[in-house]
């Protein structure tokens, strides 16, 4: 065992005695992070605007600040990108993360002072409570790699700006940089292929132990890595590699491939960052859920996602929320985000610890016939099929098909792109609908009614998501193909790809 790894351990067992402290004191912390927040904003144009100096708990805060999305936010924002301080946080932020918004274009998310030590605390305690666990510290003597954004930072009014993931690679502690792939050079290159390719070359000879990113852009690797060394599995390029790091998406859908790229099972964390704060991570190996960070600069707000377009809609605490129901996720931030809406819908598993499961956004569901399909229902239906009878998924989206030939009842299309297709893609569609509709009663009941019929699949040529996220220009980084949509507009693109 090598020095680094020696001493992780001492100091993996100290941060968990803090994280263990807070876990126990989840609703205390709230109510601290919420009397913080309001204080230290209390003199900033939004303060004053929302009345701060008036609010002496949760009731008086929602009473005075309203939920917003990115675009009811904007007008203060926009000062905020000027260069005006001390706007929706004291001062001006350090930075500001560049996101890519449906709706609203460039999205620019203020990162401050405060805020951004969480997100590196918060990706450093997943690790070390991974190591607290299981006792295994041997991936921090070797490399690590991160495939993530340009780390190529502009100004704008003096505020530095980038991509979330590009920040938090100038931040990363100096006694990690010595182990840490790619090198600067390679990560600012642009073009997401080039990219992978240099990095392919970079690292191939490498001792890589840990490995990071979006499971597709991962599996984009893997599959150059394989190419470049005639066919070999992961675990015989990079024989101590035992960590995979992952975010930004459900990793099981891709699971089974990773697995078969690399040859065999493997340690996996869970981390849920964004831009707007690093929200939770998997604390444990024998439990997929996320621990929710109560205790990082964030006060959540959660709001019954059937309840989320009322007018009035209820809006809770942390210690009112209820165990598995579908919440919509509400931030107030240390970077001066207030009643802001992150488009996520997450349900809790468990209130002693507070966790959680991401169960899709908000804006991502299928309601044309008042089914409100989500996410973590489709996901479910296509995956325990797919699971029972070894049928490998390389990526997959649903939209609703309304309009149809005389006589023909609507339904649900899948596009799906298979790395190991069903024998009888008839048979295979059929146990799906019947799995999504145990899941979901409103399905259920519109195919029972013969108001829907049962859903269609469309099986989708090799690489037909790569090339679609390619001519949108969306290839690499954090970007991602959304599971389901209301509209076609995602599934009139992708019939091109079908076979």
């Amino acid at each position: 065992m090598g020095l680094k790894a020696a001493l992780s351990k001492p100091f993996a067992a100290f941060v968990l005695k803090g994280v263990n402290k807070w876990k126990k004191n989840a609703i205390k912390a709230q109510k601290e992070t919420l009397q913080l927040l309001v204080k230290s904003a209390m003199h900033t144009s939004f303060g004053k605007d929302h009345n701060f100096a008036n609010i002496k708990n949760y009731d008086d805060f929602k009473g005075l600040v309203p939920v917003r999305d990115y675009e009811d936010l904007r007008p203060y924002i926009d000062r905020v990108v000027a260069g005006e301080a001390n706007v929706l946080w004291k001062g001006k932020p350090e930075y500001l993360a560049k996101t890519s918004g449906t709706t609203s274009g460039v999205k620019y998310i203020p990162i401050s002072k405060e805020s951004m030590p969480e997100h590196i605390k918060a990706a450093r305690n997943a690790l070390l409570t991974y190591i607290a666990e299981t006792g295994d510290a041997s991936f921090v003597d070797g490399k690590m790699i991160f495939l993530q954004g340009s780390p190529v930072l502009t100004k704008k009014n003096g505020i530095n700006v980038g991509r979330l993931s590009g920040i938090v690679a100038h931040l990363v502690p100096a006694y990690l940089q010595k182990n840490r792939l790619p090198s600067y050079q390679t990560n600012c290159i642009d073009n997401w292929e080039d990219k992978v390719d240099a990095i392919v070359e970079e690292t191939w000879q490498e001792d890589l132990r840990l490995i990071s990113g979006i499971p597709p852009w991962v599996q984009m690797y893997f599959d150059k890595l394989t190419e470049k060394t005639d066919g070999k599995k992961i675990k015989d390029i990079f024989k101590n590699f035992s960590l995979f790091v992952y975010g930004g998406v459900n990793y099981e859908p891709y699971r089974t491939k990773i697995e078969e790229s690399i040859g065999r099972k493997i340690a996996t964390i869970e981390t849920y960052p964004a831009s707007e704060g690093f929200i939770a991570y998997q604390d444990s190996q024998h439990d997929k859920s996320l621990l929710l960070l109560v205790k990082a600069g964030i006060f959540y707000e959660f709001i019954p996602a059937v309840e989320f377009y009322n007018v009035n809609p209820l809006r809770l605490s942390l210690e009112e929320i209820v165990l598995n129901v579908n919440y919509a996720l509400i931030l107030n931030t240390s970077a001066g985000l207030w009643g802001y809406s992150i488009g996520d819908t997450i349900k809790f598993v468990s209130k002693d610890p507070y966790k959680i499961i991401v169960t899709g956004r908000i804006k991502h569901f299928i309601s044309a016939f008042g089914e409100h399909v989500i996410g973590e229902e489709v996901e479910y239906a296509l995956l325990s099929v797919a699971n029972q009878e070894h049928i490998g998924i390389t990526e997959f989206t649903v939209a609703p098909q309304v309009e149809t030939a005389a006589g023909e009842l609507p339904y649900h299309e899948w596009f799906i792109e298979f790395s190991n297709p069903p024998a009888d893609l008839i048979s295979f569609s059929k146990k799906v609908d019947e799995a999504l509709q145990k899941k979901n009663i409103y399905y259920f009941d519109l195919i029972e009614g013969k108001i829907l019929q049962p859903l269609i699949i469309r099986t989708l040529k090799k690489d037909a998501f790569v090339d679609y996220m390619r001519g949108q220009g969306k290839l690499g980084g954090q970007n991602k193909v959304p599971r389901l949509s209301n509209d076609r507009k995602i599934a009139n693109d992708l019939s091109s790809f079908a076979i």
